[in-house]
């Protein structure tokens, strides 16, 4: 039987605030354990919550980034449920009243086509702690460092079909937060991690079939993976006459599999009732309307920008208007250069090559975009050639100086004197007789093809210095010839 996967993401995005989102705790990351946890954080009697204005305006920005309704009141609530990494006893989260409500989101497949995905909601909550089972001979270590540290749940319609579809999804969400900045989206380290709702049904069903949820994956790779293992549990269960068990799930990367971790809760198993200790939380349009004012380009924007204004096409758009800091290197580099096509080829090819193989981002580029741009300019008025400035560039990143530094140091600069160009010329002829007399006897079609080798000569004697256009002629129209 061929099987439909139908596909939900919850995207847990830690929000890129200073202090936690009901004290003024830390967010820091990497600090030694426990060293962040305020008595707000670890629950001690008689503490109080005291909500981060900050994180108001985070959510809202993404509320508006997507097109989505925002709620003028929402509410925080008290969702139940007992692990030692939750000092409370409970979470404060958002349940009937979150702070943004439905949306759509495009997404763009590796084919160039696009698509609508379904937001459900995007509501406000706090993190737990962190359990830690290394090195503590059996026992469990925990660590409040991330107890109330701010968070965006941001959840899909079961619009997905695939795993290719997911990562897709997820890379749209990340390029959107980061270029709002109410997120640093480092899946890495937590700041973005996601839960899969995943289950099968018959091709060209309609109903539903008994999902699982696969908890907390942390990065793109492992969310492509899972996907697929899950689709091969679940297929093979349902193809052997079995009950695929509404459940959660952990992703083992080691071993590459899901493996059960406990029931499924639903919403009646947390409880939930409004949180006490907070008054709900009011915005008028006024404020909406603030914030629009002060919303950056963003990534489909800018995208669409690209093609009309650079007449990029929609893949290097794609790649270029992925994160902010790129966008921005690039239109800095065709400013200096003026031309496009080449800027994007250059930052795509040589700039994104040597950054992913020295394993940096693009805002510790040893190459400026001004930099990069001046040595553009310098193939386009024909001072080097496009082989050349591939040398000057790699010079240029291991510090040696800019282009044009560069270029007159190791005599680069392209020889286009057309006096030096034919005495070079005169003496490749008279070294080659034999190959002379050869393009002298051939037809003339053959000739053309000949008169390649004397080329080739010319330019292996400059080092590639000579302009190649004016090298051509030179043979043809020379009376040794």
């Amino acid at each position: 039987m061929q099987w439909e996967t139908v596909i939900g993401l919850e995207v847990h995005l830690q929000l890129a605030t200073r202090s936690k989102i009901f004290s003024g705790s830390a967010t820091t990351f990497g600090a030694e354990p426990n060293t962040q946890a305020s008595a707000v954080d670890l629950a001690m009697p008689g503490m109080l919550p005291v909500l981060n204005a900050q994180v108001v305006r985070y959510a809202v920005m993404f509320g508006l980034g997507i097109g989505a309704d925002i709620g003028r009141r929402s509410v925080f609530d008290r969702k139940n449920y007992f692990y030692p990494d939750l000092p409370k006893g409970y979470q404060i989260s958002q349940f009937e009243a979150p702070i943004v409500g439905k949306g759509t989101f495009e997404i763009q497949l590796e084919d160039g086509s696009t698509r609508d995905i379904g937001i459900t909601r995007a509501h406000l909550e706090e993190d737990a702690g962190k359990s830690l089972h290394e090195d503590f001979h059996g026992q469990t270590g925990i660590d409040l460092n991330r107890a109330g540290t701010p968070l965006l749940e941001i959840v899909s319609e079961p619009d997905l079909r695939n795993a290719a579809e997911a990562v897709a999804y997820l890379k749209a969400l990340h390029s959107l937060v980061t270029y709002l900045g109410i997120s640093d989206g480092n899946m890495a380290e937590g700041s973005m991690r996601c839960d899969i709702n995943i289950s099968l049904r018959p091709m060209g069903s309609q109903t539903l079939g008994t999902r699982a949820e696969i908890k907390n994956v942390n990065s793109f790779r492992f969310v492509e993976k899972a996907i697929r293992h899950e689709f091969e549990r679940q297929a093979d269960i349902l193809e052997n006459g079995g009950k695929v068990v509404q459940e959660t799930r952990l992703y083992d990367a080691d071993l590459d599999e899901t493996r059960s971790m406990r029931s499924k809760e639903v919403a009646n198993d947390y409880r939930y009732f409004p949180e006490p200790d907070l008054l709900p939380v009011v915005i008028d349009e006024q404020y909406i309307e603030a914030i629009r004012a002060e919303l950056p380009e963003l990534p489909t924007q800018k995208r669409h920008r690209f093609v009309t204004q650079y007449g990029l096409g929609n893949y290097d758009a794609n790649v270029l208007a992925d994160s902010r800091e790129l966008a921005d290197y690039f239109e800095a580099v065709v400013e200096r250069c003026g031309d496009p096509k080449i800027a994007a080829n250059w930052v795509q090819v040589e700039l994104l090559g040597l950054l992913n193989r020295s394993e940096l981002p693009i805002g510790e580029s040893p190459v400026s975009a001004a930099a990069l741009g001046a040595l553009i300019a310098r193939i386009l008025d024909n001072s080097i050639s496009g082989k050349i400035a591939k040398q000057v560039f790699e010079a240029m990143w291991q510090g040696e100086g800019s282009a044009d530094e560069i270029i007159d140091a190791r005599g680069l600069k392209q020889v286009s004197d057309s006096g030096e160009l034919e005495a070079m010329v005169d003496q490749v002829i008279t070294a080659n007789a034999g190959q002379v007399e050869q393009v002298l006897a051939a037809e003339e079609d053959r000739r053309t093809q000949l008169i390649g080798f004397f080329v080739w000569q010319v330019m292996q004697y400059t080092k590639g210095q000579a302009k190649q256009h004016i090298v051509k002629k030179k043979p043809v129209n020379n009376t040794k010839m």
